[in-house]
């Protein structure tokens, strides 16, 4: 589904539920690819997602505001934006996170860019930036998953010279 949408110049709300029912029909058919019904909370965490009545408001606000973000960022940095709102307005019940990745990875490809992979290791790194975002500072969000996509962009690099030589 990432290959067919990478050929596209837009990212639509559509795509974007699709996304989250294509992985969560399976954990939960009822839930997968609907906005939240629920007040949800993140464990381990302070941060209060949006109240129900206002997530699809700010999903068609974060929508509509998707080509001007798109023209002003750098592709690296809009796509780790297109991430931190999914997981700032939180808009499904569970799978929140792996959307948000979904979405980053298709704007990275998109833009001509491998996908961007947080290994485990670089996890908690991960969540303090994310949890950083949640609060308005995106900075360290926007240089973490710019160090993730270099090196991403570095073993695609290394599988390259190994197959094909210098």
């Amino acid at each position: 589904m990432l290959e067919k949408l990478a050929g596209n110049d837009t990212i639509t709300e559509s795509n974007i539920l699709e996304l989250h029912r294509l992985f969560y029909f399976r954990i939960d058919e009822s839930k997968a690819g609907k906005y939240r019904v629920e007040q949800v909370f993140i464990s381990c965490t302070d941060y209060l997602p949006p109240k129900i009545s206002d997530v699809p408001k700010l999903m068609k606000e974060f929508i509509s505001s998707m080509p001007e973000l798109k023209e002003s960022l750098h592709p690296v940095h809009y796509a780790a934006k297109l991430h931190e709102r999914i997981a700032t307005i939180h808009p499904f019940s569970d799978g929140n996170g792996r959307t948000a990745r979904l979405v980053m990875n298709l704007a990275l490809l998109q833009a001509g860019y491998p996908i961007a992979i947080v290994p485990p290791i670089l996890r908690s790194d991960y969540i303090s930036s994310i949890r950083l975002a949640n609060k308005g500072i995106i900075e360290p969000f926007y240089n973490f998953i710019s160090n993730v996509e270099y090196e991403s962009v570095r073993d695609y690099i290394r599988l390259l010279k190994h197959y094909f030589g210098k």
